[in-house]
C-alpha cells in the first residue's frame, strides 16, 4: 500500500510503481537479514536509497546504519553533504577508510598520473563486512548503468569472501526474493535495479530531494585527459604540459575525485539537468575513468567483492 510520508504530486504512476517496488525490497531486506547496512557514497543513487529507507519505515527510524567507504580522495562537497544528510535522517553512520587499509599493508597504493583508490575500496569494504558481521549490503546500482550491473538480481548472492558469481544467482519470480544463505555468505541488495538515470532524477524532482551541488553547473578548474575532464584537485597528479582550464562543468556521477569525470554543462536547475540527460547519448558511467581500464573492469571488481 502507498507509504504515508507527504510528497509532491509530480510523482508519476511509473515513478510511484518504482518507489513501491524499492520500498518493498528494502522492507524485505530488513525482514530477512539480521545485520543489513546501506552502502552510502554521497551520490544521487545512495541519497535516493536513504530517503526511500526513511519512507519504508516511517514513522519509525531507519533500522540499519549507513556505511561509507571513504577513499580519502573525495570531493569536499560530498563529505559535507553526507554529514548533513545523516543528521537530517537521524541515522547511524559507519565510516571505514581506504587509508587504514593502505597503512595496514592490506592494499598497495597505485602510482603514476592515473592512480586511483577506487578499486582499493573493495578490500576495505570486505574487511568492514567481516568485522561488523554484515549479512546484507544495500546498494544503489541500477541495471541500466553498465553491462555487469545488468546481470544482478535484487538479492545478489555473495560467497563467504564477498565474491560474486553471475552464474550463482537465484531466480526471482513473482516478487519472491530468496535471502537464504550459509554461514558467512552475504547478499548485496539493489532496490533501484529497474530504475534509469532519468527515473532517479525525476524522483529527486518529484520528492524534492536535495543533492550535492556537484550535480549542477559550476565553475571549476579541470584538465582534459584521455578524452574526458577531471577535476584539478590536490589528489590529481599532473602530466607534463597538462594545463588546467576553468570551465562550467557538472558531474553525472560522484566517486573518487581522481577518476570521476565532469561534463561541460550550463544546467543549473533540476529541469535543465533532466533535459540535458534526456538529450545525452553518453551513459553516466561513460565519464568514469576507472570503468575504461578494460572492457570487463566493473565485472572484474564485482567478482572480487566490489559494490
Amino acid at each position: 500500500m502507498p507509504t504515508t510520508l507527504s510528497g509532491s504530486s509530480l510523482l508519476t504512476p511509473a515513478l510511484w510503481e518504482l518507489e513501491e517496488e524499492a520500498v518493498y525490497v528494502i522492507r524485505e531486506t530488513a525482514a530477512q537479514f539480521e545485520r543489513p547496512a546501506l552502502l552510502f557514497s554521497g551520490g544521487k543513487d545512495s541519497i535516493v536509497l536513504a530517503h526511500l529507507s526513511r519512507r519504508a519505515f516511517a514513522p519509525g527510524p531507519i533500522p540499519f546504519p549507513l556505511m561509507h567507504v571513504d577513499t580519502g580522495h573525495n570531493f569536499p562537497e560530498t563529505i559535507e553533504f553526507r554529514d548533513k544528510l545523516v543528521k537530517e535522517l537521524n541515522v547511524n553512520l559507519i565510516v571505514r577508510y581506504v587509508q587504514d587499509s593502505i597503512d595496514a599493508g592490506l592494499v598497495q597504493e597505485e602510482t603514476g598520473p592515473n592512480r586511483s583508490r577506487n578499486s582499493l575500496q573493495t578490500v576495505t569494504l570486505v574487511q568492514a563486512i567481516q568485522e561488523l558481521k554484515l549479512d546484507a549490503c544495500i546498494g544503489g546500482a541500477r541495471r541500466d548503468e553498465e553491462k555487469a550491473r545488468a546481470k544482478e538480481r535484487f538479492f545478489s548472492h555473495r560467497n563467504t569472501r564477498s565474491q560474486w558469481d553471475p552464474k550463482n544467482q537465484r531466480p526471482e519470480l513473482w516478487n519472491l526474493y530468496n535471502g537464504r544463505k550459509n554461514k558467512g555468505e552475504q547478499f548485496r541488495v539493489f532496490p533501484l535495479s529497474n530504475w534509469t538515470e532519468l527515473d532517479v532524477w525525476g524522483y529527486i524532482q518529484a520528492r524534492e530531494i536535495e543533492v550535492p551541488s556537484l550535480y549542477f553547473s559550476h565553475v571549476r578548474p579541470v584538465v582534459l585527459r584521455e578524452g574526458g575532464y577531471l577535476a584539478h584537485t590536490e589528489f590529481l597528479i599532473p602530466i607534463e604540459d597538462e594545463q588546467p582550464e576553468t570551465l562550467h562543468v557538472r558531474f553525472r556521477t560522484i566517486g573518487d575525485a581522481t577518476c570521476t569525470g565532469a561534463v561541460i554543462s550550463h544546467a543549473e536547475t533540476l529541469e535543465e539537468v533532466i533535459a540535458e540527460i534526456a538529450a545525452s547519448r553518453t551513459s553516466e558511467r561513460g565519464t568514469r575513468v576507472d570503468d575504461k581500464r578494460s572492457e570487463t573492469a566493473m565485472e572484474d571488481r564485482k567478482a572480487k567483492g566490489y559494490f
